[in-house]
């Protein structure tokens, strides 16, 4: 297997040949190119020589200091230099600019501190992933579910959203951080192993030891299920990253139930998200509760990704969208028709209500699947929400390569 090549750019010069020695020790890869500070455009000299040199990796070490410098270099390498990965190199200590680094496009996000062997590691994953990233074409789309308020649906709207995406294009995961899974009991599976054991084996944690965690559904869809008994489960940012590095490397689609979660967690899922959906009904209390909800997931800051989404809905003689959004200060993205009746007999037997193709709430719901993300291969992997909204800009991860 030919060596994986690398350029190294740090702004600190002092850092270079300790990274390059790190790297040529892990006969993985080979340094081609190396540079004390990051390009500023697309027509910088730095860019042409990674192209020239055909690096594959890019390393880039930064300080805290630099953290919004190296964020906009990185985007600037993924926008300029088609199929480069870039590792971000910095203190884990520093949780903004880890987000940071991952929305830009960061695939790996390593402490300065680490071993070779961490480096030795991310090598092995790239390369053990590079095949497949390139057959797949394109990034994961990852969409959060979290309800307004307890017992809006939101965790019977992941898991019916989740398998129409697989039905419809196939590679979809369904991901259940709620404090007491139920996911499992909406597809009727059992699983033997899950979300606790990803986090617990982040150290060793590949593409075949996640899949080997998988809870194989109907159709396809793979589940990594919550916890069966109830379990706090707060990873940190590093291994919130890590974990969905691996899961849109692996998958075209991930949809995440963040259930009743309101904590550091629901609002990192919700920032590592391309779409979050606050799931609630056309109540008072209800959307009280959403508007809550929307200010703590955005902290404050208007956010054009986080919509809501009515769920059970019946048209009310004089309250219209605009009411909803007044009230929540949050988008109308869609309204799934209430049909209890049909729906509730269809989770208590664990058979996703979208399988029923007759359902009117079923035809909805797929409206909405579609209206969230076209079909795998588009460089973003981002459908256009309804409405004249653009949709909200990928993110990617680190230890790390999460979607775009």
């Amino acid at each position: 297997m030919p060596a994986v090549a690398v350029a190294i750019l740090a702004e600190n010069a002092s850092q270079i040949p300790v990274l390059q020695g790190r790297v040529d020790s892990t006969a993985l890869a080979r340094t081609v190119y190396t540079h004390a500070s990051f390009p500023s455009s697309s027509a910088d000299p730095i860019i042409r020589q990674i192209q020239d040199l055909r690096a594959e990796v890019v390393l880039l070490d930064f300080g805290p200091e630099e953290a919004e410098r190296a964020a906009a270099a990185i985007e600037l390498l993924r926008s300029a230099v088609a199929d480069l990965a870039v590792f971000a190199i910095s203190d884990l200590g520093q949780p903004l600019a880890i987000v940071a680094a991952m929305r830009a496009g960061a695939c790996e996000f390593l402490d300065r501190s680490s071993s070779s062997s961490a480096l030795l590691e991310a090598f092995a994953r790239y390369t053990s992933q590079r095949h497949k990233a390139r057959h797949t074409g394109g990034r994961a789309l990852v969409t959060t579910f979290i309800n307004g308020k307890a017992g809006s649906g939101a965790t019977t709207l992941a898991v019916n959203s989740a398998m129409a995406l697989q039905r419809e294009h196939g590679s979809t995961v369904l991901v259940d951080f709620a404090a007491l899974g139920h996911a499992a009991l909406h597809l009727n599976v059992r699983p033997n192993f899950g979300l606790l054991d990803a986090l617990q084996n982040l150290h060793r944690l590949d593409s075949s030891l996640l899949e080997s965690l998988m809870t194989p559904a109907a159709h396809g869809l793979h589940l990594l299920a919550g916890p069966q008994v109830p379990v706090e489960i707060v990873p940190t940012p590093a291994e919130l990253a890590r974990l969905f590095d691996l899961l849109v490397s692996c998958y075209r689609y991930v949809i995440v139930d963040a259930s009743d979660r309101l904590d550091s967690t629901a609002r990192l899922l919700s920032e590592l998200s391309q779409h979050t959906l606050i799931v609630a009904q056309a109540d008072v209390v209800a959307l009280w509760s959403v508007g809550r909800v929307q200010a703590f997931l955005s902290d404050g800051v208007p956010n054009e990704k986080i919509r809501l989404v009515l769920n059970r809905y019946k048209k009310i003689p004089g309250f219209a969208d605009e009411d909803a959004e007044k009230a929540t200060n949050c988008k109308v993205f869609w309204k799934i028709p209430n049909q209890f009746q049909a729906i509730a007999p269809a989770i208590d037997r664990g058979e996703p209500f979208v399988l029923q193709e007759s359902l009117e709430a079923s035809r909805s719901l797929k409206g909405m699947v579609q209206a969230l993300g076209q079909a795998p291969g588009s460089d973003t992997g981002t459908g256009k929400p309804r409405g004249k909204e653009k949709a909200s800009r990928p993110f990617m991860t680190a230890p790390i390569r999460a979607g775009q």
